[in-house]
């Protein structure tokens, strides 16, 4: 999960949709992803035990998320997918699993 999120964020650093959203010292929010994907996907709660109940729709509402960010956001992890070696149905299964939330947290036309 960790080799994930080090290969997602500079994906979405360098992606002109998603850059503007998140800060210029990505290191906390690196963290905060490997907790929250490591508990999504079924391991420890790593997430909840630290920030507490993700509330993820919540935390997203201050940023301007659109559909078009939300795709962006979801080729950016295909790409570290398969960047890290995850190939195949696997592959297909975390990105249907991720697509819920990133179009859940859609809150601008």
């Amino acid at each position: 999960m960790r080799s994930l999120v080090e290969a997602f964020y500079p994906k979405v650093q360098k992606n002109p949709l998603l850059a503007p959203l998140f800060p210029e010292d990505i290191t906390p929010v690196l963290e905060k992803q490997y907790m929250f994907l490591s508990q999504f996907f079924g391991g420890p709660s790593l997430y909840s035990e630290a920030v507490g109940h993700p509330m993820m729709r919540a935390r997203h509402l201050p940023f301007a998320v659109t559909e078009e960010r939300a795709e962006a956001w979801l080729s950016c992890m295909a790409e570290a997918l398969t960047e890290v070696g995850v190939e195949g149905e696997l592959h297909s299964f975390i990105i249907k699993r991720l697509s819920g939330p990133a179009y859940h947290f859609v809150n601008t036309p």
